[in-house]
C-alpha cells in the first residue's frame, strides 16, 4: 500500500521537468491554495510582495507570497525550506505570465460554449468542471470578466493539469478585450452640492473670466492619469480659492466639476467630501 505522504512526494517529481522546461511552478496545499507566508513575512510584516505589485520570484526561504513564490530554480524546489510543502502539496500550480502564457479558465458548460462560438481554437486542458484555453502570450489577470470565465496570467496561479491538447495559439485580442471595462455612465452627482454664498469683492470683470476658470478645471480633472483623488481635490481648492468668496460660483458650476470627476472614476461621495475638505481648508 502506498503511503500518502509517497503520493504527495510525487508532486515535487511533476514540478522539476515543468521548472526545467522553463515554466515556473509552486506547490499548492488543500483547497488548491498557495501555502501561507513564511514565518518573517507572517502578517505581511516584509510589506506584503502582492500588495507591492512585484513580479516574481519572492526570495523567501519557503514558498511564500502565493503566485510570486513560482519559480524554475530546482535548488529552490529542491531546497530544506520548501520540503515541508511538498510533502503537503495537494497539487502543482504555475505562474502563466512567468510562462508567457494567457490560460481562459472556463468554469462550466456555458462557459466552454461560449469559447467555443467567440475563441480562436487553441490548447485545451480538461478541469474538474470545465476547461482552460491556453494562449500564447501574457497579459494582465482578471476574475469573473463574464459569468464562469477567469482569465490568468500576469501575477496569477493556476492549477497544473497536464500539457493538454491541441496547437497552442497566439493571445488574440478578443481575450485582452475581456479585462477592459466599459467607462461608467456619468451620472449626476446623488448628493446636495451648494457653492459659497461669498462676500469678499468680485474678482471677475466679465462672466467670461469665471466660465474660462471652470473649464480649465473640467480639462485639469478629464487629463488626470494618476492619483485622480489628489487631482480632483487640488482642482476643488483651486476653483474656490480664486471663486469661492465672491458668491459668482453657482451650483451649476459645482456639478459641472463633479461631472468631470466622475467621469474619472470618483463616486459621488468621494466628489462631495473633496468639495466639503476644500471649503474647510479656505474657511469658506
Amino acid at each position: 500500500m502506498t503511503h500518502p505522504t509517497q503520493i504527495r512526494g510525487e508532486h515535487l517529481l511533476s514540478a522539476l521537468p515543468l521548472a526545467t522546461s522553463g515554466v515556473p511552478v509552486l506547490p499548492l496545499r488543500a483547497g488548491k491554495v498557495p501555502f501561507g507566508n513564511c514565518p518573517r513575512c507572517t502578517g505581511n510584516a516584509c510589506g506584503g510582495r502582492l500588495n507591492m505589485k512585484t513580479p516574481g520570484p519572492c526570495a523567501c526561504p519557503a514558498p511564500c507570497h502565493g503566485w510570486a513564490a513560482a519559480t524554475t530554480d530546482p535548488d529552490v524546489l529542491t531546497s530544506p525550506g520548501w520540503a515541508r510543502a511538498w510533502r503537503e502539496a495537494a497539487a502543482v500550480a504555475y505562474h502563466p505570465g512567468g510562462a508567457g502564457v494567457t490560460v481562459v479558465d472556463l468554469d462550466d458548460v456555458a462557459a466552454i460554449a461560449w469559447a467555443r462560438e467567440t475563441l480562436p481554437a487553441t490548447r485545451i486542458v480538461p478541469t474538474t468542471r470545465g476547461e482552460h484555453w491556453l494562449y500564447r502570450g501574457a497579459m494582465p489577470s482578471a476574475n469573473a470578466v463574464r459569468p464562469g470565465v477567469d482569465v490568468k496570467s500576469a501575477m496569477s496561479y493556476a492549477r497544473w493539469l497536464g500539457p493538454g491538447t491541441g496547437t497552442m495559439a497566439a493571445l488574440p485580442d478578443v481575450v485582452r478585450a475581456l479585462i477592459v471595462k466599459a467607462p461608467a455612465p456619468v451620472r449626476p452627482a446623488a448628493v446636495t452640492v451648494s457653492a459659497p454664498a461669498g462676500s469678499g469683492k468680485c474678482p471677475h470683470r466679465t462672466r467670461t473670466y469665471l466660465e474660462r476658470g471652470i473649464a480649465m478645471a473640467e480639462q485639469r480633472i478629464a487629463e488626470a492619469t494618476a492619483a485622480v483623488h489628489n487631482t480632483v481635490f487640488g482642482v476643488f481648492l483651486a476653483v474656490l480659492s480664486t471663486h469661492g468668496r465672491c458668491g459668482c460660483l453657482t451650483v451649476a458650476h459645482t456639478e459641472r466639476l463633479f461631472t468631470a470627476a466622475q467621469a474619472k472614476g470618483e463616486s459621488p461621495r468621494h466628489c462631495a467630501d473633496a468639495w466639503a475638505n476644500a471649503l474647510v481648508r479656505l474657511g469658506l
